[in-house]
């Protein structure tokens, strides 16, 4: 236990020190956008791409709620760093979850000693991208879209179509690979340095070995794979909400005047009071929820193929949940900040609309109203 909370207070003085240079940067990285790479270098030196990684592979032998404590740390000051870090180990553990021992030893062991930072082409909706089968394993040919930190990447996680196959074929590739080519052309409005751009594969080869032979529908442990991506984002809207309320109180407090004579400074004003009330409790009930699915997750992650579908099913309900309410709060806090602000806040100068761009781009991925409705469906019919 001792040394585990060691670990843990560690890598977070490290995850805080990161976040002090990303901060300086952020508002100007933001206009740039790009690939973040000297901030992608300082991650990878930093040894926090291996937190997740037990020690005896090398690791540091953290758990998830390191992992996450990080990725909210990051989120606050820079949440296309968030995303990049936190879906790092989305897709380093899908071997863990859906390959066999040795892939799960060899992608463990691999990454702690190389510093290896993972990518993806894996949006498993996104279904223009073809494998076919050969004696030396698959080849791959069509193009992949949404793929968060391929730029810069060391591997990839891939999925593709094979045949009339219903799941689809994952493996996991060197970046470098011949024939893949990751264009550095993702322009949204918000995330602007998640290099979630596209990829094009032309005869890509895979072999055998790089093929994740198990599947996340083998069992309920490799089903939390489907878990992961909305578990790791709700804690980047979290972030975003908790840093977009610190820098409005941080406005708010320096330069924001009182909208009355009557009071001598803009946080004596009730009117001002009154929302920074509302935000609080918002981002408390928030921060109360997400951190139940931690709980729930972690849990199941240590009891591994002892997991059962009751167990996954609290976790779909927790995550899900945390998902809705996280979406709804960092949408109305990164929009309201400004009222307590004033109009001087929406200077260019400021940057402060980047937290609203950021999860607004971020929350459409999977949008919020299909969870609530597939929560909605869940309730009704539950015994």
């Amino acid at each position: 236990m001792e040394s585990v909370t060691v670990v843990r207070t560690s890598v977070q003085d490290i995850a805080n020190s990161l976040a002090k240079t990303f901060y300086e940067t952020a508002t100007e990285r933001d206009r740039q956008g790009g690939n973040a790479k000297v901030e992608r270098e300082l991650i990878r030196k930093s040894g926090l791409l291996k937190v997740l990684i037990p020690e005896k592979f090398g690791g540091l032998g953290g758990n998830w709620i390191d992992v996450l404590q990080i990725v909210r740390t990051f989120a606050k000051v820079d949440s296309s760093l968030a995303h990049l870090y936190g879906y790092h180990f989305v897709n380093l553990i899908t071997p863990y979850l859906c390959g066999n021992q040795a892939q799960q030893e060899f992608y463990y062991r691999e990454t702690a000693e190389k510093n290896w930072f993972w990518g993806n082409a894996f949006n498993p909706v996104d279904i223009k991208l073809y494998a076919r089968k050969a004696i030396d394993g698959v080849y791959l040919d069509g193009v992949k879209t949404f793929c968060s930190g391929s730029v810069d990447s060391d591997y990839l996680l891939v999925s593709a179509r094979l045949d009339e196959q219903v799941d689809p074929l994952i493996a996991v590739i060197p970046t470098n690979r011949e024939g893949v080519i990751v264009n550095n052309d993702w322009d949204n409005f918000g995330q602007r340095q998640t290099d979630s751009g596209t990829i094009v594969f032309t005869n890509v080869r895979v072999k055998n070995e790089e093929i994740l032979q198990g599947g996340y529908n083998r069992d309920e442990f490799s089903k939390l794979r489907i878990n992961l991506g909305n578990f790791v984002l709700n804690h980047i809207y979290l972030g975003i909400a908790e840093g977009a309320l610190e820098e409005a109180k941080r406005y708010t407090k320096s330069k924001t005047r009182a909208r009355s004579t009557l009071y001598q400074s803009a946080i004596e004003d009730p009117n001002i009071q009154r929302h920074y009330g509302e935000f609080y409790v918002e981002v408390e009930a928030a921060r109360l929820l997400v951190e139940k699915s931690n709980k729930i997750f972690q849990r199941l992650w240590d009891k591994g193929k002892k997991v059962t579908e009751d167990e996954r099913d609290a976790l779909d309900y927790a995550v899900a949940s945390a998902k809705i309410y996280s979406t709804k709060v960092g949408l109305d806090i990164t929009s309201r900040m400004f009222e307590v602000m004033g109009s001087r806040a929406t200077a260019n100068e400021y940057g402060y609309d980047r937290f609203w761009r950021n999860i607004r781009t971020l929350s459409l991925h999977v949008p919020v109203d299909v969870t609530i409705q597939e929560l909605g469906n869940k309730v009704l019919h539950e015994q």
